[in-house]
């Protein structure tokens, strides 16, 4: 009987990368839709994407994004919520056209 593939350490080291190492591209990809705080983020993610990222990690990830100027922040009660910029715009839309490139390299 062959082994299953899809549970290989190859690919779960595949899936790890695309996702949780490259946590800014969901939250920018959610963002771009509309604002949200960090915990309805996580919930949004695990809900469209099918992994859910710590909470830490989200934070860590948004407070960079931020530092950068890929997304903002706006207080709203006792939450912050959160914004992509024209920089994470473009950010992103860059990172579509790398992973596009990839994709054709690798599979056509």
């Amino acid at each position: 009987m062959a082994a299953d593939i899809s549970k290989s350490r190859e690919m779960e080291r595949l899936r790890k990368k695309l996702t949780v190492d490259l946590l800014w591209i969901y939250l920018l990809g959610i963002l771009r839709k509309e604002p949200m705080h960090a915990y309805a983020l996580r919930s949004e993610i695990e809900k469209r994407f099918g992994f859910l990222p710590g909470n830490v990690s989200a934070y860590v990830v948004l407070y960079k994004l931020q530092s950068r100027g890929f997304v903002s922040s706006l207080q709203k009660g006792n939450r912050t919520v959160y914004s992509i910029t024209q920089k994470g715009k473009e950010l992103l839309k860059e990172a579509e056209k790398e992973f596009s490139a990839k994709q054709k390299m690798l599979f056509k």
